[in-house]
């Protein structure tokens, strides 16, 4: 499955942006999903992840309670809302797939990726 990532640019502290990452290739209903994201000099940081059908989520300690992770099999696209925005919160978005069943946390524990798109929270 190929995987692109759209919707980063500049926005200020407070404000919301909404990613969005298109697949093809295969019909994603059988994958995990997932955003990371990357700031420089950082670790690659787990975001939000979402089950088979959209049922299950979870998310990183420090966007939880702000974003929302979303996916449409039916359009084969998963979304992450982002509200609340913070300086901290630029980094690069990553989206991410894996066919498994339980959700995973770990980068290196998902198969496809994105090519990323980069979200910028002036304060």
């Amino acid at each position: 499955v190929q995987l692109q990532a759209s919707g980063g640019g500049w926005v200020q502290a407070g404000g919301s942006l909404t990613l969005s990452c298109a697949a093809s290739g295969r019909t994603i209903n059988t994958y995990i999903m997932a955003w990371f994201r990357q700031a420089p000099g950082k670790e690659r940081e787990f975001v939000a992840g979402i089950g088979w059908r959209g049922v299950r989520s979870n998310y990183g300690d420090s966007v939880r309670g702000r974003f929302i992770i979303s996916r449409d099999n039916a359009k084969n696209i998963l979304y992450l809302q982002m509200n609340s925005l913070k300086p901290e919160d630029t980094a690069v978005y990553y989206c991410a797939a894996d066919q498994s069943y339980t959700l995973r946390y770990n980068y290196d524990e998902y198969d496809y990726w994105g090519q990323g798109t980069q979200v910028t929270v002036s304060s």
